[in-house]
């Protein structure tokens, strides 16, 4: 039997009987053609690598990556181990999974999987990125996409202005002139301690609005809406609100009396179920204003002008009413108990 010795050495052949090693040939193989069958073999079930062509961009990436986030995704289910259901996808000439969608797109989910945060290119479109969220099922980053592409939609006509808004406008405003909000919409905004005095806020919305602790002294609120808005120790000196809309509005103790003689004008307001309680009200105009159900115990309503003005039903425990006018008030239902000063008939007499 003959034995046959062979040996490599680099890439040159040696064949021998026993005998010294003989030079046979020299053989080259292309390493673009290593790689090519290399890439050719399709990546095992268990690998932990793999190569994914979405839309003709190769990417590469773990399969913990794709799978740890967000593990009811279809991502996830599509390259899992442990999935009940088979994923039988083609594979392309370098045995990269093949799908279907933009790159582009891909791409900052990929990174997301990766690291957990979320980062757009400055070119890229969020709301492309959230399409392709969507189609594999990544439901906390759908979330995050959501938040980010409402924060940089640009307000329209309906949008309510916020607090940081109206303080650039103030920033912005000198001193010497007025700034108006005539018919601005500030809908359930917070806007509590801010100095906002002699603002023009005519036929503005502030619906369910914060001005508590706010200084609206001299402010215009004419046929202003502050529908259950909460107005809790607000100074109003001098303000106006001539026809607005306080209906269940929270005004606890606010202060209306200005020491310089300036009346605070309320005429013909809907304060039906307003919460005037312990609040400074001497010498304010409600002249024909409806203040059906409302709350004002406790408060001082020195030289007030009622006259007219619906107090049906309304409890006005520990008012001071002392020189009010109340000629021609509905008083129906109205309880005056524990009355600082006694409610003298002329008052209420047209």
């Amino acid at each position: 039997m003959v034995q046959i010795v062979m040996e490599r050495d680099d890439d040159v052949l040696y064949a021998s009987e026993g005998e010294p090693f003989t030079y046979i040939s020299r053989v080259y193989v292309p390493r673009s053609n290593i790689l090519e069958k290399e890439s050719n073999v399709v990546p095992r079930a268990g690998s932990d690598w793999i190569r994914i062509n979405i839309g003709g961009k190769l990417f590469t990436t773990t399969r913990s990556t794709l799978t740890r986030t967000d593990g009811d995704s279809m991502l996830a289910r599509m390259f899992s181990t442990d999935s009940d259901i088979e994923w039988n996808s083609k594979v392309d000439e370098t045995g990269a999974y093949l799908i279907d969608r933009s790159p582009l797109y891909f791409e900052p989910i990929l990174n997301y999987l990766r690291h957990g945060r979320l980062i757009l290119d400055k070119f890229v479109n969020p709301e492309g990125v959230l399409e392709e969220a969507k189609f594999f099922g990544l439901s906390s980053l759908i979330e995050n996409l959501e938040e980010l592409i409402e924060q940089e939609q640009l307000p329209d006509d309906n949008t309510p202005i916020t607090r940081r808004d109206l303080v650039l406008r103030l920033l912005s405003t000198p001193t010497n002139q007025e700034l108006r909000c005539q018919g601005m919409n500030f809908t359930g905004s917070n806007l509590s301690k801010l100095d906002l005095r002699y603002i023009n806020f005519k036929y503005a919305i502030l619906k369910n609005a914060n001005l508590s602790g706010a200084n609206l002294s001299f402010c215009n609120f004419e046929r202003a809406d502050l529908c259950k808005a909460t107005i809790d120790s607000a100074n109003l000196l001098g303000v106006k609100m001539l026809c607005a809309n306080l209906e269940g509005t929270s005004m606890r103790g606010c202060y209306f009396e200005d020491p310089a003689g300036s009346r605070a004008n309320m005429e013909g307001a809907h304060m039906k179920n307003v919460d005037l309680e312990g609040s400074h009200m001497a010498g304010v105009n409600l002249r024909v204003a409806t203040l059906k159900n409302a709350n004002l115990q406790n408060c001082d309503l020195r030289g007030a002008v009622l006259a007219g003005a619906d107090l049906e039903n309304c409890d006005l425990t520990g008012c001071d009413l002392q020189e009010a006018n109340l000629r021609g008030a509905n008083l129906k239902g109205a309880t005056f108990e524990l009355m600082l000063h006694p409610l003298h008939m002329a008052q209420a007499v047209r």
